[in-house]
């Protein structure tokens, strides 16, 4: 499977997203606190992480807390919380190291100490690295993207930096967390769910979607590869139609 995609490189999605879904079903399936889940998670992530960058994927976005996440349980938000330190300490060397880009994607402002400090040290530490540029959402909502970009470019009018005519769709990219990358080519969602439950709504315009059934702690990189040839497998028109139709 490997060498089938290997030997496509060229089909491959330069931007792919993923809402990694299902730690919390996967901990009760087998019994164990969902904290547990949340941690075995991590591992999927990392494999995940370091499978996009020798693929040569170019922008990888991962779901990791929404804004209505909050809503969870005090021990579930602490153990989360916990386990974002955790990541960040432990891995960003690695991460550095192979020349990953992390971007904390989200109201960064809005994360409790020490969570914002660690993570803005993580953003100044790989901000140079020409590598995948890794999009962590945190405490991030599509809508909450969408209302901010909206501010900001309200706010360049009534400057008089820009006119009415100077807002184009890619004037408005350019004023989303994902400045600069390309829209997402594809999104993941595991466990089964099929919703966008509010992830990249701008970037996912044109997404291909694919909804593996297997839970996000068992979402290995050989399921990795069969959502990629999924993705290759399809036809992408962009609203046009196959010439042969």
């Amino acid at each position: 499977m490997k060498k089938t995609i290997q030997n496509n490189l060229s089909l491959l999605p330069k931007h792919v997203a993923i809402i990694m879904d299902g730690n919390g079903r996967w901990a009760k399936k087998n019994k164990l606190k969902v904290a547990l889940g949340h941690r075995t998670g991590v591992i999927s992530l990392r494999e995940i992480i370091r499978e996009s960058n020798n693929l040569g994927i170019k922008s990888l976005s991962i779901y990791a807390f929404s804004t209505e996440n909050w809503k969870r349980s005090t021990i579930e938000v602490s153990a989360l919380m916990d386990l974002l330190s955790e990541f960040f300490t432990k891995d960003i060397d690695e991460l550095n190291d192979e020349n990953v880009k992390v971007l904390i994607i989200g109201d960064v402002e809005g994360m409790p100490e020490p969570q914002r400090t660690i993570l803005k040290n993580s953003m100044a530490l790989t901000q140079n690295n020409t590598g995948m540029i890794l999009n962590v959402a945190l405490n991030y909502g599509g809508r909450s993207e969408l209302i901010r970009a909206a501010k900001l470019i309200a706010e360049n009018y009534k400057n008089g930096e820009i006119s009415l005519d100077d807002v184009d769709e890619d004037y408005l990219a350019n004023m989303l967390y994902t400045k600069g990358q390309l829209d997402v080519d594809l999104l993941i969602r595991t466990s089964g769910e099929m919703r966008l439950s509010n992830f990249l709504l701008y970037q996912c315009a044109y997404a291909e979607f694919v909804f593996p059934k297997v839970l996000w702690p068992d979402f290995t990189v050989e399921e990795y590869h069969k959502a990629l040839l999924e993705y290759m497998s399809r036809d992408r028109r962009f609203g046009g139609r196959n010439t042969d139709e």
